[in-house]
Formats: C-alpha cells, structure tokens, sequence
C-alpha cells in the first residue's frame, strides 16, 4: 500500500448499539431540516401554487416564452402554447387544503436535501478509508448540484412539454379537458422529483464501481443498449412528437451517462494505483 488505510486507527471503535444511537440523531437533525423547509412552504403558499406549481401554465413562463420565439423564428418547429385555457378543478372538500400540506412537505425535502445528504455523509463517513475520503471531496456538493440540476431540467423542461401536451391533446371534440389539481400536481411532481434523482446517475456509478458491481468496460459496451432506453423512457414521458423536442430532452440525459462512464474509469484507475 502506498498510504495508510484507516483514517484514524487510534479511533475507538464503536458498537451497534452506538451505532444506531448516531444514526438516530441524524435522521432526527434531517426530519428537523425537512420540518423547518415545509413550515416555511406552507407560510408561503402563493409563490408555491401561482409561481412555482402552476408555473408551467402560464403564457410568461420562461420555457414557454422561449419557445414561442424559436417557433416564430423557424418555420419548421411548432411548440408555442400559448393561450391555452387552462381550467382546474376540485372534487374534495378537504382537497386543496391536503394538497397545501402535501405541497409543502415536497418542497421542504426538496430545499433540504443537501442538509439531509450531508447527515448521511457524515453518518457512513467514518467507515471509509482514508484514500477514499480524500477522493470523495465536495461529494455532498456535487450530490446537491446534480440534483438541483435535475428537478430544474424536469420543471422546466420535462414539464412544459407534457403539461402542454397532454392538455391540448384531443381525443374527441365534444369533450373538455377538466383537470383535477390534484392530478394536475401529482403529475408535476413526477415529472421533477424522478428527474432529480436520475441526475444522480454519475455519483450512483461512482458508489457502484468503488463496489465492483459495474466498471467502464461494461457501462461502454452497454451504451447503445442504454441510449435506446433512455431515447424510449423520454419519449413515453415527454411524447410531443418530433424529433427535435425528442432530441433537446434526451441530449442532457446522454451526456450523464457518459460522465458517469468517466467517472467508472477513474475509479478503476485509482483502485488499481492503491493496490500497486
């Protein structure tokens, strides 16, 4: 070995009952950050339901002001949604008030979570080895900003696309599109939650091949084979028709698992300078 294994090997080991002591303070601090960012959520219930839920449904929203202009701009693409006429409904009494509630913990998560991935860090840190930590720098950093990077590429992307979509997609003439907020959100949630978290596919590769489950080779000789899942997922997901809607979503998502086949082979490549 060219460097001490343990971090510390004067550290005093610790029992399974210490451990699960330390566990449950950490999960008590990340419910306490969840706690904290679901309180200010429900306090601010206009910037959460008019500017950030029902964003997407607005004729200002940046993606769909985008869009309209590239639509007048070239001829051959057609994605501008605007005036369409919204309608949603409520069917429960208590609805929107569980729908206030139920928004407002999935945005406390969401605001927590790099506090959250940082107890967890701190949680499993200790039972790394030293050359391991050292290699994980800024691992709650890069977590958090992958993340963050997803649920925007989902809301803003994702989103107005199918939002747009499905709403003005017709079946059969007489019939009018109702939506019950409810599914209205349930949808939105989908659509950036799920996102969020497959941007996280690099530091799932990393954790995966410091294992020996996956490696470079494998992740290279499966690339066609992902691309036409990843190509086939979307255009379920986001099924606005053409090519270049199809195109611009998928684009991002490529790119990660190509980053993450970077990511595989440097693990691999420090593996194998440890055991030298």
């Amino acid at each position: 070995m060219k460097e001490s294994i343990l971090e510390d090997s004067s550290e005093k080991e610790m029992s399974f009952i210490d451990h699960i002591e330390e566990l449950r303070w950490h999960l008590l601090r990340s419910a306490a950050a969840i706690f904290v960012f679901t309180i200010a959520a429900f306090l601010n219930k206009r910037i959460i339901f008019d500017y950030v839920l029902f964003g997407p449904t607005r004729d200002d929203f940046p993606t769909n002001r985008f869009f309209c202009w590239l639509s007048e701009k070239v001829p051959f693409i057609d994605m501008c949604s605007e005036n369409l006429d919204y309608k949603f409904i409520n069917t429960d009494l208590a609805g929107q008030f569980m729908l206030h509630i139920k928004m407002s913990f999935v945005m406390g998560f969401v605001l927590a979570f790099p506090y959250v991935f940082w107890e967890f860090w701190r949680f499993i840190r200790p039972a790394l080895y030293s050359n391991e930590i050292r290699s994980t720098q800024g691992i709650v950093f890069l977590t958090s900003i992958l993340f963050v990077l997803g649920c925007a590429f989902g809301y803003f992307i994702i989103a107005p696309f199918s939002i747009n979509f499905f709403y003005s997609y017709s079946a059969i003439e007489i019939a009018q599109n109702f939506i019950s907020i409810d599914n209205y959100i349930s949808n939105v949630i989908s659509m950036v939650i799920p996102t969020g978290i497959m941007f996280e596919l690099p530091m799932l590769i990393y954790f995966l091949s410091k294992i020996g489950l996956v490696g470079p080779e494998l992740l290279k000789n499966s690339r066609r084979f992902a691309y036409v899942i990843i190509l086939f997922a979307l255009a379920v997901i986001t099924p606005q028709g053409d090519m270049i809607s199809l195109i611009l979503i998928s684009t991002p998502v490529i790119v990660l698992y190509e980053v993450s086949i970077l990511v595989s082979l440097r693990v691999s490549r420090q593996y194998a300078e440890d055991f030298d």
